[in-house]
Formats: C-alpha cells, sequence, structure tokens
C-alpha cells in the first residue's frame, strides 16, 4: 500500500489535510469520494531514506504474452461465474508470481474501483495490454459479452504466439551454428595457423596462394582484430539506425519480402496475422475501419501496413476492401478472392479465420521446408570453410614431399 497526503474540501467547506493509505492514486481518490469529501490534490508521501529503497533487480521485469493467455482464461472463467470485475482482479493480482504484472492489475483494479471503464483502465499500461486487446475489451464490455471475447483473445494471442515460436525456432538454429563456425575458424586463424606459419618459414619457399591467403587472414585477425569487430559492430549499428527511419525501413521490408524462401516466409507470417487479427475483431464487435487502424500497425512489415491503410482508406469512401488489396499486389490472389467473396455474403470474420487458418498451416509447412533446406547447406559451407583451411595449411607439406620423393 502506497501512503498519499492530500488536500480536501469538506461538505461544509472547511479545508482539510491529511493521509490515506491506498493500492494507486485512483483507489485513494475513490476512497475520498466515497467519504464524501472532494480532493483538490493528492499527491505520494515523500518518505525518507531506508534499506527497503534498494531495490534489486528483478527477474520478472516484462510481461510475457503466455502470462496474459493465462489471465485471460482465469478471467473469462471468473466472470462466466458470475464474479464482479473487482473481486476477479483482486483474486487474480494476489496469486501473480510476476511482481510488474501484479502491480499493473492492482493498478488496474484501483483505476476501475475510481470509476473507470476496464478498457480505459487497460489502456493506461501499452506496454502490457496493447492497442488490439484494449478495444477488444471495449467491445466486449459495450455488447457484455467480455467472457466470451476474454476466451477469444486467449485463444488468439496462443495462435499469434505459436506463430512466433516458430519463426524464431527455424532462425536461431543457423545462426547459432554460424556464429560457432565463426568461432571456431577464429580459433583456428588465431592459435593454430601461427604453428603452421613458423614451421613455413624453415621451408625457404614461397607458399602456395591459398595457404598464404590463409596466413594473411591469421595475422589481419590478431593484429587488427579490433578493428574487424569494430566494423561488425557499426554496420550492425547502421543498419539498424536505418531500419528506424521511415525510408530505410521501408527498402529494406521490400528487399525483405523479395529475399528467396524467406521472402515467401515473411509474407506468409503477414497474411496469416493480418487475417487473424481483423477477423477477431471484426467477429467481437469492434467497427471494421477501428479494426484496420490497429491491424495495420500490428503487421510487421511498412510495405503490408501501407496496403492495410490504403484498404483502409478505399473503405472510408465507400468502395470494397478487396480491391485496394488486389491492386497493392502484396497479398496473394486467393487471399483477395476470399475477401472479396467473404464481404459479398457477409460472412467476413469466418473467411478471414479460414484464410488464418490455411496461412498458419503454410507457415508451419515453409519453417519446415526452410529447416531442411538450411540443415544441408549449413553442414555443407562447414565443410567448405574447415575443409579448405586443413587443405590450405598442409599444401606446402604436399608440395615438401612431392619434391622430396622427386
Amino acid at each position: 500500500m502506497t501512503t498519499f497526503v492530500y488536500s480536501a474540501k469538506m461538505p461544509d467547506g472547511e479545508v482539510k489535510k491529511g493521509e490515506i493509505q491506498a493500492v494507486s492514486l485512483a483507489q485513494a481518490t475513490a476512497a475520498l469520494r466515497r467519504q464524501q469529501v472532494l480532493p483538490t490534490s493528492i499527491t505520494q508521501k515523500k518518505a525518507g531514506f531506508s534499506l527497503g529503497d534498494i531495490k534489486l533487480p528483478s527477474l520478472g521485469g516484462k510481461v510475457k504474452t503466455k502470462e496474459i493467455v493465462i489471465f485471460s482464461r482465469q478471467f473469462a472463467t471468473m466472470i462466466d461465474a458470475g464474479l464482479p470485475l473487482v473481486q476477479c482482479l483482486d483474486i487474480l493480482s494476489s496469486q501473480q508470481a510476476n511482481p510488474e504484472f501484479k502491480k499493473t492489475l492492482l493498478d488496474v483494479k484501483g483505476s476501475v474501483e475510481g470509476g473507470a471503464t476496464f478498457a480505459d483502465s487497460l489502456k493506461k499500461h501499452p506496454k502490457v495490454f496493447d492497442d488490439l486487446y484494449v478495444n477488444l475489451i471495449a467491445a466486449g464490455e459495450v455488447g457484455g459479452i467480455l467472457d466470451t471475447i476474454l476466451n477469444r483473445l486467449s485463444g488468439f494471442l496462443e495462435k499469434s504466439e505459436k506463430l512466433k515460436g516458430k519463426i524464431k525456432s527455424a532462425m536461431t538454429y543457423p545462426v547459432a551454428v554460424i556464429l560457432i563456425a565463426c568461432l571456431v575458424v577464429s580459433g583456428l586463424l588465431i592459435w593454430v595457423v601461427p604453428i603452421f606459419q613458423d614451421m613455413f618459414s624453415s621451408f625457404g619457399k614461397a607458399l602456395p596462394v591459398p595457404t598464404q591467403l590463409v596466413v594473411s587472414m591469421s595475422n589481419g585477425l590478431k593484429h587488427y582484430w579490433y578493428l574487424i569487430l569494430g566494423s561488425i559492430g557499426g554496420t550492425i549499428f547502421a543498419l539498424n539506425r536505418t531500419y528506424k527511419t521511415e525510408k530505410g525501413r521501408r527498402v529494406m521490408d521490400a528487399i525483405f519480402l523479395k529475399l528467396p524462401v524467406l521472402g515467401d516466409l515473411i509474407r506468409k507470417t503477414a497474411v496469416a496475422r493480418f487475417t487473424r487479427t481483423l477477423g477477431t475483431m471484426i467477429s467481437s464487435g469492434v467497427p471494421i475501419l477501428e479494426a484496420l487502424e490497429i491491424v495495420s500497425k500490428t503487421a510487421g512489415n511498412v510495405i503490408i501496413e501501407e496496403a492495410v491503410i490504403k484498404a483502409r482508406t478505399s473503405l472510408s469512401q465507400g468502395k470494397t476492401l478487396a480491391e485496394p488489396l488486389i491492386e497493392t499486389k502484396v497479398f496473394p490472389g486467393m487471399v483477395t478472392q476470399m475477401i472479396a467473396v467473404g464481404e459479398s455474403t457477409g460472412a467476413l470474420d469466418a473467411m478471414l479465420s479460414k484464410i488464418a487458418d490455411f496461412y498458419e498451416d503454410e507457415v508451419d509447412e515453409a519453417v519446415d521446408a526452410l529447416t531442411s533446406l538450411i540443415e544441408p547447406m549449413l553442414m555443407a559451407f562447414l565443410g567448405i570453410v574447415v575443409g579448405g583451411l586443413v587443405i590450405a595449411l598442409y599444401l606446402p607439406i604436399f608440395s615438401l614431399a612431392g619434391a622430396a620423393s622427386g
């Protein structure tokens, strides 16, 4: 509990100052109003220094999607059982192991007690509850189907997290192998090649070109390692900075979509995310223009984001959703045709869900295909690099042995 210092007007007009304990500022305000006291100012009390002020780094500083999924499912069950909203928040906050999430839920509870809606209370914590979550909750509150919306959100988040996990697992393996390969090759160049170099110097003969290249690489790495690391770090930093600019991100996202194999995977992932998110929002009662605005921000690729914004503009002018999506040529023909059929039959949300199911399966297959393609390519890459290094080192010895036998 936090102590707040307040100044307030009493019913008889007298100004009163005092202290009150509450979880949040909103809860303190609500408690004073219940006492028929009109607060004119409330501030958190500043305490003197104590050992309790020393805060150690928390292991649970970030709220994970899995925690939000569990929270949403439990919340839906409690609401369906008829428990009041504040009581649900009180129970769920008390059983949270993550201190950051617990603090967020207590603040939401205090805000709801202060008279704010559940959606508005969640909106104060954008790092935990994004626009999609907040807007769906708002639709659930208005329609009186909060438990249904929470269950839909849980399902949506679970599928979204599964999709992310698939992509991450596909990317982690090659990155790890390449990193290990770089470390192994660097170790050979720094510690093994100099031993051979000392031996080669006693031969008194010019080294073969491949061997000379490896020796030069070894000397360069030993004497200029800081420049190499600095160049790699500078390149990563420059690409990161470029991607954060509007023009740079647009160029790089366009390149990503045109990459062989990987570009197709990015496109399929974006289509699955777009259709799943839009379908969930429309079926939950969120107005389609508002839903498209939110969906565009979750696209993950600026080219696809621009296509969705263009579709929203077209829709606001009384046109169809499918027409501008066809014109952008970003979405596959099957997707735009199914959206057109969904619009004409009035079952757009159901059609979007079917597209999402299909493309999530497509992503699974694409990830499996990419993984099976990457494994032999990486093995071949490692074999060529390490094998080439070993052969280059032994070439002078083979030459010397050939000369001796001749």
